[in-house]
């Protein structure tokens, strides 16, 4: 990941964000906030070795350590908001504002943690849309040939040359996940949603970590085109 580093003074910041509001009134107003879902079916007898969860996976950034300090001032760190599904996850209490390349923003934007080695945003489609970002559908890590955008914090700005995606809906599965659906990592899969806005979703990916539980990340539109609240089944289908 290559990113230029800007450390603005505070004053410098603030201009900057009211320059951008400024514009962003002009033009309309931001997408809607990101709206966190999830749904889940219990396992029964002889079913998977976890309950099958699917959650709305909301825009969100990963960061470096540095560029924590970069946005946060020096020495600064995440801090815990509360946990996510994953041991070990969480949603910080940072927050970040981006700013595309129509100068429009989409602010309030959390940092999810642990810090990693790169730095990325994930957006959904409508974000995508609305930012002036043309996002390719990727695998997290995956950032080749992948846009950037200026993200902004309370004591400097990252100016991405790439790392905005749309990620790809996918699966996380432990080996006993794996072994129980016949799949390997790397496979496709189907995700079936009944209830009033049921839909089947096709090409979910599977991903293998030998510490994770069984998970489905879906983006806000994907959510919302299926009302995920409402659902009364879920299943993965081969």
């Amino acid at each position: 990941m290559v990113t230029e580093h800007k450390t603005l003074n505070r004053k410098e910041v603030e201009q900057l964000v009211r320059d951008v509001l400024m514009e962003k009134l002009k033009r309309g107003s931001a997408p809607p906030p990101a709206v966190e879902r999830h749904a889940q079916q219990a396992s029964g007898a002889g079913g998977p070795p976890h309950p099958l969860v699917v959650n709305v996976s909301a825009r969100h950034m990963h960061v470096t350590p540095q560029d924590v300090e970069v946005l946060f001032g020096p020495g600064a760190k995440l801090t815990k908001l509360k946990d996510l599904y994953q041991e070990g996850e969480f949603a910080s209490e940072q927050l970040v504002t981006l700013v595309g390349p129509r100068q429009r923003i989409i602010p309030n934007v959390r940092i999810l943690g642990p810090v990693r080695n790169y730095t990325q945003i994930e957006l959904s489609y409508t974000d995508s849309i609305y930012l002036g970002l043309d996002l390719p559908l990727r695998i997290s890590g995956d950032h080749k040939d992948t846009p950037g955008c200026t993200v902004l914090g309370p004591k400097g700005a990252l100016n991405l040359t790439k790392g905005v995606i749309r990620a790809e809906r996918h699966v996380h599965m432990s080996k006993e996940d794996m072994s129980y659906y016949g799949v390997s990592d790397g496979d496709y899969m189907k995700l079936k949603i009944t209830g009033p806005c049921g839909v089947t979703f096709d090409r979910l990916r599977v991903r293998f970590h030998p510490k994770v539980i069984l998970e489905v990340h879906i983006d806000t539109d994907e959510g919302n085109a299926c009302d995920l609240d409402s659902a009364t089944g879920l299943e993965l289908l081969k």
